[in-house]
């Protein structure tokens, strides 16, 4: 079944969510520098991933190009409105809380190589393994998230398993149209400008800047549409 790997990745979001609703009592200062880990350790993480292009220009051009989409489109407006309805259902704190882990963990389970690269393998292969191992991850940063942002990490379930699972199957129908060469490029240029978001991300944890992930994500499309032109010969 094309989609065991994303249901997996989302049921192991919401189980570990609820095993971090029942942490309690962490002290401030505990959250505190557990968060400026994991910030470090995202940091970290996407400059690893921003290092394997092989097309900086792709990379740049993508960002930029994205950046302008998002900004005119104002998605991380809209995904914190989002947010903000979940948190009004679930009657939470009026204090925004809710939506900000919302905001935040959908981001990071979404950008990463990872959720791409595993939903092609489930796709294209029947390969569940990539998202399997990214279950057990993002089960482990569901825990520390809900522990110190509060439930609504738990609601980031919801888009992780649509966009994994309209990857999933729609590589499931293209394998035979795009060459393998073609789509090697694109993870890799994909992988690297998604790491450069996920190094934002990671800033952001970390208060340094604040900086409008969700409304770089466009460029995730930019790449694909960049790397085939490539592709077909066009100067670049």
């Amino acid at each position: 079944m094309v989609l065991i790997g994303t249901v997996v990745n989302g049921a192991a979001i919401v189980i570990a969510a609820l095993i971090g609703l029942l942490v309690k009592n962490i002290p401030e200062r505990v959250k505190t520098t557990v968060m400026q880990a994991i910030g470090l350790a995202i940091v970290l993480l996407g400059v690893k991933m921003g290092l394997q292009t092989e097309q900086f220009l792709i990379v740049i051009c993508s960002l930029v190009i994205g950046g302008v989409i998002g900004e005119i489109l104002n998605l991380e407006k809209r995904l914190d409105h989002l947010g903000r309805w979940v948190e009004r259902k679930v009657g939470g704190k009026k204090d925004g809380s809710i939506a900000t882990a919302f905001v935040t963990t959908t981001l990071i389970y979404v950008v990463g190589a990872m959720a791409v690269l595993g939903a092609l393998d489930s796709g294209l292969r029947g390969d569940h393994s990539v998202l399997l191992t990214k279950a057990l991850l993002d089960g482990f940063l569901a825990i520390l998230f809900t522990s110190t942002l509060g439930i609504g990490v738990l609601f980031s379930a919801i888009p992780v398993v649509l966009y994994q699972g309209s990857i999933a199957l729609f590589a499931s129908q293209i394998d035979q149209y795009v060459p393998t060469a073609l789509m090697d490029s694109f993870i890799t240029e994909m992988s690297a400008t998604g790491g450069v978001m996920i190094v934002a991300i990671g800033l952001n944890l970390l208060n340094v800047v604040n900086i409008r992930v969700a409304n770089l994500l466009p460029s995730l499309v930019i790449v694909a549409v960049l790397v085939t032109f490539v592709y077909k010969g066009f100067p670049f």
